[in-house]
């Protein structure tokens, strides 16, 4: 049995172990940190269970591809429960001190009855969008989110070519002016250009092809996994170590090892050190990373071996990093369903701040508040709520860290204090902060700190169309052969699904196998009837 060793128990890690243990190898997965998941992790503190990073289940059709690569169904392994209503929006107040909102219902015919309502004729016009939405996830999931990109007649299929022209102006058209040529209420724009920062960038420089984020939650509406995604972590993990998968934590890996094969360099293990201090050699046949691609490079390997040295990251754009703002509130907050968005009024002035030339923390931030206690019971003791708020802010690790109760960097304490107001002020909660009884902040530099993340970014370099898809940085190292990478570092990119799917492109890498569309499941045996 051929032997494999995974660098980083997060969700890429994980899901990559356990394709490959399920492919024949027998896989060991160090993990610096005590505990797996990754971004994807927890903290419980006084009876409330906070998820500390993502929070909104995205791409349901990749989750359900994955868990058919392992052998079991969506169904069987999360229990999901549809959130009605989808989300809420809250805009700035007016001169006047009222803070409008709209909340978005579940079901695309509601949404289109909601569009019709705040702009006349925007429900027909929403179908367009819907419609060419899914036509653009289709051929994204078929052609492009799935490919290791190792031949070029994958690209070059009768399809890909048929749309040729539409997918030129996906391409090079920015998706907050896709939306604008189709609606003008401003916060309809907010809706459709607000998913652009899930991916880690600006909706003013993500392609517009990303308009296919919109048909996720506005037609196939937006679902919760009873637990958070701390419940989907465990359940990847419980999968790989029943397909024989090794997890040890505290183990820092402190480099990839590589030997002469045939005229290149090979990897055939690592070295790692334990939490007492203790160095460790693991050999193997192949090495997959599945960390920070940057850490990855420019830490554990030799100059002359990085297929990505530091001066290539000098011409990278970086995703935003986040000040990250876990509540424990007393009594009950009915203002907020599950998932809201806070917009600033000046939304140009706001993405400026997080991704111009001189980036600062926006004075009035837009934030995205997830109430997971309004669907979930167990985040949080009785009568109390449990909140997320996240802040996107730039990738700059001197904005600091974060802490118990404020004690965190004086830049993270004061972006909390704002969100906070926030909250309270456009939601109409006035004694918020007097009912906060558990608080929480993570900063760029604990994202830096935990997770090796480049420049302290929450997610990795920003989806612009130079970072997307065949032009990001890919799952196989150039210079060493048998060093594969995995995670929201490389293709296809950030967030929890794209994770699965690097995952099964490792998968590809190692087979040979070089479709463009996902990996077909081996059907179950058929049970015996007695």
């Amino acid at each position: 049995m051929s032997r494999a060793i995974v660098i980083g128990a997060g969700v890429a890690g994980l899901a990559t172990a356990g394709l490959l243990a399920r492919d024949g190898y027998r896989v060991t997965v160090l993990e610096r940190n005590g505990r797996t998941g990754g971004r994807a992790g927890t903290l419980d503190r006084d009876g409330f269970r906070f998820d500390t990073g993502p929070s909104w289940y995205l791409m349901p059709g990749v989750f359900d591809h994955f868990f058919e690569l392992m052998g079991t169904t969506t169904a069987e392994q999360l229990d999901l429960v549809t959130l009605d209503p989808a989300y809420r929006v809250f805009s700035e107040p007016d001169a006047d001190g009222a803070a409008p909102s709209v909340t978005v219902p579940a079901g695309v015919d509601r949404v289109r009855a909601l569009f019709e309502e705040l702009e006349p004729g925007a429900g027909a016009r929403l179908d367009e969008y819907l419609s060419s939405a899914a036509d653009a996830n289709e051929m994204a999931v078929r052609r492009f989110l799935y490919n290791p990109f190792t031949r070029l007649s994958e690209l070059a299929s009768a399809d890909v070519l048929r749309r040729l022209p539409r997918l030129a102006t996906l391409l090079t058209r920015r998706l907050d002016a896709f939306a604008a040529r189709r609606f003008r209420h401003p916060v309809i724009r907010q809706i459709l250009g607000y998913p652009a920062v899930f991916l880690g960038t600006d909706p003013r420089s993500a392609p517009a092809m990303y308009h296919l984020m919109s048909t996720l939650d506005l037609d196939e509406g937006v679902q919760y996994p009873q637990g958070g995604f701390w419940r989907i972590t465990e359940r990847i993990r419980a999968l790989a170590e029943e397909a024989g998968v090794e997890v040890v934590t505290d183990a820092e890996v402190t480099s990839i090892l590589t030997e002469p094969s045939a005229g290149r360099e090979r990897a055939y293990g690592v070295r790692w050190r334990d939490s007492a201090g203790a160095e460790h050699l693991e050999l193997a046949d192949l090495v997959v990373s599945a960390a920070d691609l940057h850490h990855t490079e420019t830490r554990l390997l030799p100059e002359r071996l990085q297929s990505y040295p530091e001066r290539w990251w000098r011409r990278r754009t970086s995703g935003p990093g986040a000040v990250i703002v876990m509540l424990g509130v007393r009594g009950s907050l009915p203002a907020l369903p599950h998932h809201s968005l806070f917009f600033a009024r000046d939304w140009d002035t706001n993405f400026d701040a997080i991704f111009g030339d001189a980036p600062r923390i926006p004075e009035t931030a837009s934030l995205y508040v997830c109430r997971p206690s309004a669907t979930d019971p167990g985040v949080a003791p009785a009568d109390h709520e449990n909140l997320f708020v996240l802040i996107p802010v730039p990738a700059d690790v001197e904005i600091g860290s974060g802490g118990a109760d404020g004690t965190g960097s004086p830049p993270v304490e004061r972006a909390a204090d704002a969100a906070i107001d926030v909250i309270s002020r456009w939601a109409g909660i006035d004694d918020l902060r007097d009912r906060i009884v558990v608080r929480e902040t993570l900063g760029p530099a604990d994202f830096a700190h935990d997770y090796h993340s480049w420049r302290g970014g929450m997610l990795g370099p920003a989806h612009i169309l130079s970072q997307s898809a065949m032009f990001r940085a890919q799952n196989v190292s150039r210079k060493v052969d048998g060093l594969y990478y995995a995670g929201a570092t490389v293709a296809p990119g950030v967030g929890v699904p794209m994770c699965l799917i690097s995952a099964e492109l490792v998968l590809k890498r190692v087979r040979g196998d070089h479709s463009s569309g996902p990996i077909a499941p081996v059907p179950a045996p058929a049970r015996e009837v007695r």
